[in-house]
């Protein structure tokens, strides 16, 4: 995957100014272009960010089948115990 800067195309015959000259150029400075850093280069050289959302999107898979699992278990444990202890009853 390769991110290409994007530069409308403008004439300068109809009094819009050329992709080369923003406004940091009518100051006399440069365009500032911060080139990616190596970990930014190597995830994105071979797609290799994707390989990452997926790994963390099924760590929070694994979490949430685990929650809705303990869930169940304890749904089922309060009605076995609920079912086992007798009503009571009040004859005071």
């Amino acid at each position: 995957m390769r991110i290409v800067p994007f530069y409308p195309s403008q004439d300068a015959s109809q009094g819009q100014t050329a992709p080369g000259d923003s406004l940091y150029s009518q100051w006399g400075q440069d365009v500032p272009v911060q080139q990616p850093t190596g970990l930014e280069r190597a995830m994105l050289a071979e797609d290799k960010l994707f390989v990452v959302l997926v790994v963390v999107l099924l760590i929070w898979s694994g979490i949430l089948f685990f929650l809705f699992r303990t869930d169940r278990k304890l749904h089922a444990l309060e009605q076995s115990v609920a079912a086992g202890i007798p009503p009571v009853q009040d004859d005071l």
